[in-house]
């Protein structure tokens, strides 16, 4: 009887190898997955620290601020709570003197190498375009308050290649100047800037330039 129980079992196992493979199946699949997800999540965090570049920061955090930046879901530019309005109070209160402003202008228009880094030069430029739409300091219908709502917007200034992003910024400002300018020199100054050129030191001294006109050394944010 215990041969011929044996015998049956083995046929049942040849007519049926699924029955005791299926265990044996799902527990191959199981290691394979949980491979290839670590594999993959192994292989993405490598990528978004090389995006991210030293510390895991993307270059657009301002003052340091977490989940700062125009393209952050957490800016909420014109809200009184967000990041952006972080940032705000921060800009605000280091520009607060007529000599801070001053050197802050007079490092864009040399282009100094210690001059502030850029993200917090357009946080300025929008604080000084946003007060600029109750005196007129903005260039009024046609002027500033256009290059706020596209930087607002997070896409033109933003979205792809960093040297087209800031050259669209550039050629905006531009574009916008003689609204603002207070004499010739100002326009020539400005019309001068090459934006096929090396384009940091331009969209330095465009800032500037802008800021200059606006009043912002004597007028603050």
């Amino acid at each position: 009887k215990n041969a011929q129980h044996i015998s049956q079992n083995r046929t049942m196992r040849s007519m049926h190898p699924t029955i005791i493979g299926q265990p044996l199946l799902l527990l191959l699949c199981t290691v394979l997955v949980t491979g290839l997800f670590q594999t993959t999540e192994a292989h993405r965090s490598k990528c978004c620290l090389a995006f991210a570049g030293p510390m895991g920061k993307t270059g657009k955090e301002i003052y340091n601020v977490p989940g700062s930046g125009w393209a952050s879901p957490n800016w909420n530019w014109g809200s009184a709570s967000g990041t952006g309005h972080d940032c705000a109070m921060i800009c605000r209160d280091s520009l607060s003197t007529r000599e801070a402003r001053d050197i802050f202008v007079t490092e864009l228009l040399n282009s100094s190498e210690h001059g502030p880094p850029f993200e917090e030069v357009k946080l300025v430029l929008g604080l000084a375009w946003q007060n600029g739409r109750w005196d007129g300091s903005d260039g009024g219908r046609g002027g500033y308050g256009q290059v706020l709502s596209a930087m607002a917007a997070a896409d033109r200034y933003e979205n792809g290649d960093e040297i087209e992003c800031s050259r669209f910024l550039v050629e905006d400002m531009k574009e916008r100047f003689h609204l603002i300018a207070k004499s010739e020199d100002d326009i020539a100054k400005m019309n001068a800037l090459d934006t096929s050129a090396d384009i940091d030191p331009v969209k330095r001294k465009c800032a500037g330039l802008v800021l200059k006109c606006m009043g912002f050394i004597e007028s603050g944010l």
